[in-house]
């Protein structure tokens, strides 16, 4: 029921954001839709229950981002920041492999300069500025997914394939970190009673999930490069 309402609502937030058409407005409209569900598992201080639904927040961002960038692959990047330089930037990855998807210098400071940001908008505002953050990252990453399956001879594939391995675990480290992290300020707030342990080992999750990102990135994304290439049919 829960899950269900936090699908609809962020669908909602896209057509509203889309309707807008403004690229500042739709991050934010995309955490209007999904904030409230996480503090109130929050405020019965059910942690757990707070991970999963933003999880399936970011299932959603996910799965309409990516939509429109299939369906409106030239238009996506009006109203999604970013949207227009990434997809440039990962088609040219796909079509010569150069690119700092492939560059391990290139990507691990980008990567690591965005974990250090989103950790400190999460402690500062418990997540109210993260969570957009987030947002921002899912929609310019949808838009190439989905502008990369609409220019391909197998869309489905290349769309499934084009999340890739390591983008999914990087997301899921930052939806985990973005909850947890949010807990220090919202429990003074709700005055609710958060279980440290379970938080500490939450964030060890998440900690070596952005680790797991940047090796399973160098190991694979050459390769995984020349496999995308195959199945978009370039």
């Amino acid at each position: 029921m829960i899950a269900s309402a936090i699908v609809l609502s962020t669908v909602a937030s896209y057509a509203a954001g889309w309707a807008i058409g403004s690229p500042i407005v739709m991050p934010l409209l995309n955490t209007l839709a999904a904030f409230p569900f996480m503090i109130a598992a929050l405020r019965r201080g059910q942690l757990r229950v707070a991970i999963v639904r933003m999880l399936v927040w970011a299932l959603a961002m996910a799965a309409c981002a990516t939509l429109i960038g299939y369906a409106r692959p030239w238009e996506a990047g009006r109203v999604f920041i970013r949207g227009d330089a990434y997809r440039t930037e990962m088609f040219t990855w796909v079509m010569t492999g150069r690119g700092a998807e492939s560059t391990p210098s290139a990507f691990i400071p980008q990567q690591l300069g965005h974990a250090a940001l989103f950790i400190a908008l999460a402690l500062a505002t418990g997540s109210v500025l993260a969570m957009p953050m987030g947002a921002v990252l899912m929609n310019y990453m949808g838009t190439y997914v989905g502008s990369l399956a609409a220019a391909g001879r197998r869309p489905l594939t290349t769309a499934l394939l084009a999340w890739h391995p390591w983008a999914v675990v990087r997301i899921i480290s930052f939806v985990t970190l973005g909850v947890v992290l949010a807990t220090p300020l919202w429990s003074r707030v709700l005055r609710v009673r958060i279980e440290r342990r379970e938080a500490r080992r939450f964030v060890g999750f998440a900690a070596a999930g952005l680790v797991l990102d940047i090796v399973l990135k160098a190991l694979f994304a050459p390769a995984w490069q020349r496999l995308l290439l195959r199945i978009v049919g370039w």
